[in-house]
């Protein structure tokens, strides 16, 4: 407002039609949204967790219950619950596990939060106060964690545990035995080669999706898996003791990069015109035969005529190889990527034991197999359905993960809410010694992380107060490695039954969710522009049909 001639005018600084709260208004709408989505999600958490079906605006449907894929899936406006979205990414590209957890407990950080909003408390001191119980978490956990030695005889067998333990909120929990085997052998088989300090490389552990049988038919292949066929019905099926030519060039005429046209008189020019372009590419297939290769994988086309010449020559030939794959391949079998084929020799081939085609499902796909570098792996999804097919590489994504996490990080927590059960006790305790109203916000952090406790026995139809209690008690005793048993029904030993989860996830989940927290209750001030009227705004012209005016004045 400015003053002229003593009446008060108004000042428009913003654009007609933005929006603006401020102060209690912003917080409170900032928090409402991301806790509607932190809600949503909640009822997913845990072993007896529900699924969700997601349509999108195609109708293409997705069914699951990991909290990523969920939020992923929804279409979300609100930014607060955008960004609690980004929590549940952040973790899922850093540990790959945890993401329902991490985005429940944004939620319940927010919940508490509000409380002591509405007690005048001011944000500052709240973000303060969760800064604090984070730290102290993250102390609590490293010290609750028990350190694994990968050279214990145990350690298989604990690598299994926690796959199985990724597995059992998800539907192929009843199977999750078998495809934790098939899960640890794959991570075992890269982590096998690595150097001191490398880290596991996700990419090395490819998946290959069938619809056909059922997920308990999800195996292990030591090699590799092309999701395609040969090409040509006169080639052979198998190549034993396979030397590979690995191409980057199509084996075909290139077109010319400018516009050309040839004019052809009679019928003998028009002969000569595809004898030549036969001649060219005969003279490619030669340059293959004299490589000595018997399989071809090609990164683009094989013209037909190229085609039959290599059938003839029983070479086996596959075309249309991703990029990633074809550099996976280079890796395994020690070849050479060639740009240009009239380079390729010798020296360039790589080797295989056996590359076959075979029959999966409805489709056929070729497996190179007996590569000089066996840490090469791919593990083949099987599944009844396209839905289900799906959901399983999420499992064995998850489980992958976890595994690794535990490699990457050596150390281990148990699961069934004990980890956060300890923490929340112990930041208790910590905030008794604080002055102030810090100590406030540090119990609202404990409160929070209990409510995960909370969530798997409501979800698993406990009664989730008395549960809380049975835990809390446990935890005054001592008695660390306590957590809900859902088969059971009761508070129990987790180490017993061996429901064991990485420490790296559990430090992840809250050093996101406490990020996320403070961000959100740090804003005031919320100013949504709508644009302007003419490009894209509700009630203006598109951009398409703004510059079509302009173009027709």
């Amino acid at each position: 407002m400015s003053q002229q001639g003593g009446q008060s005018v108004p000042v428009l600084i913003l654009r007609e039609g933005t929006e603006r709260s401020t102060g209690r208004d912003a917080q409170r709408n900032n928090i409402m949204a991301a806790i509607v989505v932190a809600e949503a999600i909640k009822s997913a958490l845990g072993p007896k967790g529900m699924d969700k079906m997601l349509v999108d605006s195609f109708g293409d449907v997705t069914i699951s219950n990991d909290g990523a894929t969920i939020l992923k899936e929804m279409d979300v406006a609100h930014p607060a619950a955008k960004m609690v979205i980004e929590v549940s990414k952040t973790v899922d590209s850093e540990v790959g596990d945890g993401t329902t957890t991490a985005a429940v407990l944004t939620g319940e950080l927010l919940k508490q939060a509000q409380t002591l909003l509405d007690q005048k408390i001011h944000p500052t001191t709240i973000i303060s106060g969760y800064r604090k119980a984070a730290e102290k978490a993250m102390q609590i956990i490293d010290s609750a964690a028990e350190t694994v030695d990968p050279k214990d005889p145990a350690y298989r067998k604990l690598l299994v545990d926690v796959a199985k333990t990724a597995m059992s909120s998800k539907f192929v929990s009843a199977s999750k035995d078998n495809l934790a085997e098939v899960v640890v052998d794959a991570v075992l088989s890269v982590a096998k080669t690595l150097q001191p300090g490398e880290e596991i490389d996700m990419e090395n552990l490819p998946r290959q999706k069938q619809m056909g049988l059922t997920f308990q038919s999800s195996e292990l292949v030591k090699g590799i898996v092309l999701d395609k066929e040969v090409v040509h019905s006169g080639m052979p099926t198998k190549v034993e003791s396979a030397r590979i030519a690995l191409l980057e060039c199509p084996l075909e005429i290139t077109k010319t990069e400018i516009t050309a046209k040839i004019a052809i008189h009679d019928p003998q020019s028009m002969q000569g015109f595809l004898g030549e372009e036969e001649r060219l590419l005969k003279t490619m297939v030669d340059k293959v035969i004299e490589s000595g290769a018997n399989v071809v994988i090609c990164q683009k086309g094989i013209d037909d005529v190229a085609q039959h010449y290599l059938a003839k020559n029983g070479i086996l030939a596959v075309r249309r190889i991703k990029k990633s794959d074809v550099e996976r391949l280079s890796k395994a079998t020690g070849a050479t990527i060639v740009s240009k084929i009239h380079t390729l020799s010798k020296a360039d081939l790589g080797k295989a034991k056996l590359v076959e085609q075979r029959k999966i499902g409805d489709d056929k796909m070729v497996f190179i197999e007996g590569t000089p570098y066996s840490s090469v792996v791919t593990l083949l999804i099987r599944g009844g359905t396209q839905h289900v097919v799906d959901e399983v590489d999420r499992v064995v994504n998850d489980a992958l993960w976890v595994v690794r996490d535990v490699i990457k990080y050596p150390k281990i927590s148990y699961g069934g809410g004990a980890i956060e059960a300890e923490v929340a006790m112990k930041l208790r305790q910590m905030a008794s010694t604080l002055e102030g109203r810090e100590q406030y916000a540090v119990n609202s952090f404990a409160d929070a992380v209990e409510s995960i406790p909370a969530a798997l026995a409501e979800n698993a139809g406990l009664e989730p107060i008395d549960t809380l209690v049975d835990l809390r008690t446990a935890h005054t005793e001592g008695k660390v490695t306590f957590g809900i048993d859902i088969e059971k029904g009761k508070v129990g030993d987790m180490k017993k039954t061996r429901v064991i989860e990485p420490t790296l996830v559990k430090r992840q989940v809250i050093a996101s969710a406490a990020e996320a927290s403070q961000m959100i209750l740090k804003i005031d001030d919320v100013i949504s522009s709508k644009g302007k009227k003419g490009m894209g705004a509700p009630g203006g012209k598109g951009r398409g049909e703004h510059d079509k005016e302009l173009d027709e004045d």
